[in-house]
């Protein structure tokens, strides 16, 4: 990692298996997040649902360094995490859509899934509220005597929550394995960072505690897999926590409910432009000559089938009976 926060580039290469599956992966996620988008639009997906559009290789880089037993939390923001760490589309869009083939059997909805299978803890509805789960899940990995570490993503709004400082101090007395990734796309709710963080360089979050934290490209697939390796190798160490900003954007508004009129479509059609993930991620592909137009078209195609047959379970499961209101609500 550099001395002025930005995260080291010193590796910023991957071989063509590797980025057709980032590629892949990364595709996976957009297609998906534009059905759902659709079903939304069409009635089918109700209550609150938070589109992952543009942040792709945030959850595909980070993904990229996780080994099994790691552990994934996030907040409302969820959809992709969830791909991204091995759950079934299929699973997924079924409670979207509130039906009983759903993860939480169509109760949870969007912001509410879980798999114990993957390690994927959440999907929290309230902010910055899964940030104190992720280091308890750190401080059981420490007390168990593992090596697993704890991926815990939050936004840039909640960067600024009392529980996030909390659970850092914590986590850095007892120097936890716990990577905070603080997923900045720049607006939060739909204010701007600069109009609502005194000091706008997030990775400084965890400087008080003694974490350190770095600015990584978070539109860049390559560089988020690099720059998490290297926090994630401190964490399995015994060396705690690390802090990593990730700059990336997002094209939708906060919610399918917000008209994103706090920026212009100017604004939005230059980052699609210049810098979005897939596309970059599928030049180095092209320019590296590992696959062809017509290939990636093809993976195109079937990633598309794979998102139609989601929705398409969603739609044929039936939804929960109503006395699943009564199931799953206390521990065995």
């Amino acid at each position: 990692m550099a001395d002025d926060g930005s995260a080291a580039k010193s590796n910023l290469t991957a071989t063509g298996e590797e980025l057709r599956q980032y590629y892949y992966d990364m595709l996976l996620i957009r297609r998906f997040e534009e059905k759902a988008g659709q079903l939304y639009g069409m009635g089918h997906i109700g209550g609150f649902c938070h589109l992952y559009i543009g942040q792709e290789a945030v959850v595909v880089g980070m993904e990229a360094v996780k080994k099994k037993g790691d552990q994934v939390i996030t907040g409302y923001r969820d959809h992709g995490h969830m791909l991204a760490c091995g759950m079934d589309p299929k699973g997924v869009m079924a409670e979207l859509t509130g039906r009983s083939g759903g993860y939480s059997k169509g109760k949870g909805g969007s912001m509410h899934m879980f798999s114990t299978e993957q390690k994927f803890y959440g999907g929290h509805g309230i902010v910055g509220a899964q940030v104190p789960l992720g280091a308890g899940l750190a401080m059981a990995n420490k007390y168990r005597g593992n090596d697993h570490v704890s991926f815990t993503y939050f936004g840039d709004g909640a960067s600024n929550q009392g529980q996030v400082f909390e659970a850092m101090n914590m986590a850095k007395l007892w120097n936890l394995p716990v990577v905070f990734v603080i997923e900045n796309n720049q607006y939060a709710m739909g204010t701007a960072v600069p109009r609502a963080h005194a000091e706008t360089h997030l990775y400084k979050r965890g400087a008080s505690f003694g974490i350190p934290g770095f600015e990584v490209d978070g539109m860049d697939v390559v560089a988020v897999r690099e720059a998490g390796r290297e926090a994630v190798e401190r964490a399995r160490s015994g060396e705690g926590p690390t802090v990593l900003e990730m700059k990336t954007y997002r094209y939708r508004g906060h919610s399918m409910s917000d008209p994103a009129k706090y920026r212009t479509r100017d604004e939005v059609d230059q980052v699609r432009d210049t810098s979005d993930p897939i596309e970059l991620c599928k030049k180095r592909i092209l320019e590296g000559k590992h696959a062809s137009e017509e290939e990636l078209k093809a993976m195109d195609k079937e990633i598309k089938a794979v998102v139609k047959e989601s929705a398409d379970f969603s739609l044929a499961s039936p939804e929960p009976e109503p006395s699943e209101l009564y199931t799953d609500v206390l521990a065995d």
